[in-house]
């Protein structure tokens, strides 16, 4: 018996919709980053519990334009699969707040990149879309759309196929409608994935919708068309029976994996929310492990749920570098946690014009606009966290401000800022709701070498500021709820970061940050 355990989630934060392939004993894994570049995220493990990043998928603006793009929009559900030799993952780009949308895939030999250039698919009704090799050389492309007949409810979907030709890139043939889910009235069947094993087709897909109704399940047939029987186990997956209380919610957008040693597991999104069912953390990737019973499958066998620790697998664990807590920006090269508020096309940020500091060049784009703001960030992982940077800026003009965001989206939002106020230079917190900025408070400084924290338990996030790590003032504690999609709507977690604008003016001012460091605070 395998004594030895791991904790879940396998990747806290927002990385959600998660989807993994393997390749001999290495193990890739991607997830969605909707509105933030660079996007789409791929890490890589040898035993399925420790992941290291190896970069992104989409890292360059040629890839990836979020121009104008709302917040939880952009790169929804990639899927990340692996043939002869080639890497390919398939995502969904969401253009607008209307739902226009449009489908394509990358290559790539190194899962580290470069990878290639988008190749566009056409007109897809639908999102979430997956790739199938079939073991008579054909490939096959899913997705979910409105069925054909019409919707018989609200949100009523279904899963349908296409032949996918890999030399004109291009879908051919007919569509084949496959299956629109077990759970009849329980809304948006999606993210399909196909698989098949000891001689079945097996379609699994999410129902319920990416909230508390969240659920997996799962269909099989003997041809690639159908008919599609559904598991009389369905939903293979679900918490909403759970309750509001248990620790991890919404499970869903699953993916299945068999390790080279024959063991199955799935990886799935699911929250965990704190303070009440507020989920700050956005939707993160679990592990849970699977077994098959009579050619289906079983989750988690004898409990059936994904639990915050579990038996670790029947592999040798590999754990990688540990990641520092703090980022010096002695490298050339942002690290691979830092991210945009959509594509970059001009560089506002420097780490060579200062060795040894991130300069932000002050844009008169703000963070309350669907914009490309001067804003570098990284997701809050933990329900109990310290962030702390040493920021230098001497703020010339009204308007001019820099420092730390705490960020959901453009209307919910804590800005911590160095600004002018007439003669005096002041910092102040404002909490942005639903659109409406509120200073919450404010103190005037003669500091412009300054020292900024945020202290996250739980709920209650502290701002802070001072003349040194030792000497630090509270500016104001908060309710930090809306930064949960619970409250601010969308799709996307916390993100925490740097922030310099000139509020639509133009400047050639810039902040420079020494440093950066985000730790979990680990209770006792």
């Amino acid at each position: 018996m395998n004594l030895k355990t791991f904790k879940n989630p396998i990747i806290p934060g927002f990385y959600p919709d998660p989807s993994i392939c393997r390749v001999d004993e290495d193990y890739y894994l991607v997830t969605s980053t909707f509105e933030y570049f660079p996007g789409v995220p791929i890490f890589h493990s040898r035993d399925l519990v420790n992941w290291n990043q190896i970069g992104h998928v989409l890292d360059r603006p040629s890839q990836l334009n979020l121009n104008g793009i709302p917040c939880s929009r952009g790169i929804y559900a990639p899927t990340i699969r692996y043939h002869n030799g080639i890497f390919y993952m398939i995502t969904t780009f969401v253009e607008s707040r209307t739902g226009l949308r449009r489908d394509f895939y990358v290559t790539a030999e190194d899962p580290g990149g470069p990878w290639s250039d988008p190749n566009w698919l056409g007109p897809t009704p639908g999102i979430d879309p997956s790739l199938f090799f079939d073991d008579n050389g054909k490939v096959y492309y899913t997705a979910n759309r409105q069925p054909p007949d019409g919707q018989e409810y609200p949100k009523h979907m279904e899963i349908y196929l296409q032949e996918l030709d890999l030399e004109s890139k291009q879908l051919i043939g007919d569509k084949y409608s496959l299956w629109d889910g077990a759970l009849k009235n329980a809304h948006a069947q999606e993210a399909p994935h196909l698989y098949k094993v000891n001689g079945w087709y097996y379609l699994m897909i999410a129902e319920g919708g990416t909230g508390f109704t969240h659920a997996v399940t799962i269909a099989r047939s003997r041809s690639l068309l159908g008919p599609y029987e559904s598991a009389k186990t369905n939903p293979i997956l679900t918490h909403r029976h759970l309750g509001r209380e248990y620790p991890i919610s919404n499970i869903g957008h699953a993916d299945i994996i068999e390790t080279h040693k024959g063991e199955w597991w799935m990886v799935c999104l699911g929250s965990r929310p704190y303070g009440g069912h507020y989920r700050n953390l956005g939707r993160e990737t679990f592990l849970v492990p699977m077994v098959w019973e009579n050619d289906w499958p079983v989750i988690n066998p004898g409990k059936g749920i994904v639990e915050l620790e579990s038996p670790f697998p029947d592999l040798d664990e590999v754990k990688w570098p540990e990641v520092s807590d703090r980022d010096d920006f002695n490298s050339t090269e942002l690290s691979l946690q830092w991210n945009f508020v959509r594509t970059p096309h001009e560089t506002f940020w420097s780490l060579n014009e200062r060795p040894g500091y991130l300069r932000l060049k002050l844009k008169p784009e703000t963070i309350i606009d669907r914009v490309n703001p001067s804003f570098i960030g990284r997701r809050q992982q933990h329900k109990n966290f310290v962030a702390t940077t040493l920021m230098e800026f001497v703020p010339k003009k009204s308007g001019e401000v820099a420092g730390i965001v705490l960020l959901q989206n453009n209307d919910f939002q804590f800005r911590m800022e160095l600004l002018l106020d007439g003669a005096s230079t002041i910092v102040r917190l404002i909490r942005r709701y639903d659109g409406i900025d509120q200073v919450i408070s404010q103190e005037q400084t003669s500091e412009n070498k300054l020292y900024l924290k945020v202290e996250a338990k739980e709920q209650d996030y502290c701002f802070y500021y001072g003349n040194s790590l030792n000497n630090f003032e509270l500016l104001a504690n908060q309710d930090g709820k809306l930064l949960s999609t619970d409250i601010a709507g969308g799709f996307v977690g916390t993100y925490i970061g740097m922030y310099a604008s000139s509020n639509g003016k133009e400047s050639t001012n810039k902040a420079d940050f020494d440093w950066f460091e985000y730790k979990e605070i680990l209770q006792k």
